[in-house]
């Protein structure tokens, strides 16, 4: 609900900030990696894009190895202030987190993990 409501404050959709936190944790992608991680439609994807780099939020790069293909890369720039809205709320995760055990936090990564894994198998179910 969080990342919900930071999103749409700077006028983001559930896609666009999707989109935003796969480019964060996988670095540039190419328009056909974001299908395949967002189950969306190719032609879905660029409208997709389109958004975002209108809001300066992502930015278009030629691909390094492969002049046909175009890399899909964050602005850091423009997501940096995106950030103050995290510092207070990751001080009280960290606040929170040292009334566990360590192996209370492993049991607890290990239960997220694994229903993370069925969610994905779940969702990979549903595309075919």
């Amino acid at each position: 609900m969080f990342h919900t409501a930071v999103a749409e404050r700077q006028g983001l959709g559930a896609s666009e900030s999707k989109t935003l936190d796969l480019l964060e944790r996988f670095g540039p992608l190419t328009a056909g990696d974001l299908a395949q991680h967002t189950g969306l439609a190719p032609a879905s994807v660029t409208g997709l894009v389109d958004r975002l780099e209108a809001k300066g939020f992502v930015r278009r790069a030629k691909h390094p190895t492969d002049k046909r293909r175009v890399l899909i890369e964050i602005r850091w720039e423009n997501i940096d202030g995106l950030k103050r809205f995290f510092v207070d709320w990751s001080h009280e995760v960290a606040d929170f987190c040292e009334e566990f055990t360590t192996e209370e936090l492993r049991t607890v990564v290990r239960f997220l993990a694994g229903n993370s894994t069925l969610q994905r198998e779940a969702a990979a179910r549903l595309g075919r």
